[in-house]
């Protein structure tokens, strides 16, 4: 009895109500969502919005009105339509406010920059695009179960693929090399590590006294590159480079 008073107490004492002037912009987002209205819902998307590799990013207003049912499907709406603007979209300090523990994320100038959900067109669509991007890699590393990233720094190509049962592939290129060759280097067993709720995370591989992290940055600060390469020999940093997210 004790035990269950005292998480009431503390649900009360740390949870706060989304502030009103945030209300107000979760309130009209939530009308859109509900008259079904793309245009309206679209001038609150902050563009390029990304989706889960490899589907393509969302590039514009009128790309989004088009593929606006492929993303915002019935349950989605159902679950933004249905939510509490007080109680079930929260603030999280400069990431944002986040709907349902991270489903969907709105900027504090009333901009939706993450939707961290995936349709079942978007799935069916994703695994399609799978099988069409293994064919065209080196034979080396055409077996994988899902394909996570491709980060390009000035000096890399890096593609991160997930082999299944929490066995991430790290392979590497120079630059100018194009996918179809063999790897200058592949390292496997890797480990994906979240960095809180706002979608942000890094991916080791350890390669003898070395480690590779490659950390993926979708909620930063201003400035934020999407995407860092940084190598490690024992403690010491020998190489940092920014790297951005190759889109399909």
């Amino acid at each position: 009895m004790y035990f269950t008073i005292f998480i009431f107490c503390s649900q009360l004492t740390f949870s706060q109500d989304l502030k009103p002037e945030y209300q107000k912009f979760v309130k009209s987002f939530i009308a859109n969502v509900k008259a079904n209205n793309r245009e309206g819902v679209s001038k609150f998307i902050s563009f390029p919005l990304k989706r889960d590799y490899p589907i393509p990013e969302v590039k514009n207003k009128a790309d989004f009105i088009k593929r606006y049912d492929q993303i915002f499907d019935a349950t989605l709406k159902n679950g933004i339509i249905k939510s509490n603007p007080a109680k079930d979209w929260e603030e999280v300090g400069w990431r944002g406010i986040m709907l349902y523990s991270g489903t969907l994320w709105i900027d504090t100038n009333g901009k939706v920059i993450a939707v961290n959900y995936q349709s079942k067109f978007e799935n069916d669509l994703k695994n399609k695009l799978v099988v069409a991007e293994k064919s065209k890699l080196h034979p080396s590393i055409a077996k994988f179960e899902t394909p996570v990233c491709i980060l390009e720094t000035s000096k890399f190509r890096i593609r991160i693929d997930d082999l299944g049962n929490d066995n991430y592939r790290y392979a590497s290129w120079s630059i100018k090399k194009p996918m179809s060759e063999e790897p200058d280097l592949v390292i496997t067993n890797g480990k994906w590590v979240a960095d809180g709720s706002g979608g942000n995370s890094h991916y080791d591989f350890k390669k003898e006294v070395y480690v590779y992290e490659c950390y993926i940055i979708k909620m930063g600060e201003d400035g934020s590159p999407p995407a860092i390469l940084t190598i490690y020999q024992g403690d010491k940093v020998i190489l940092e480079q920014d790297a951005k997210i190759v889109p399909r």
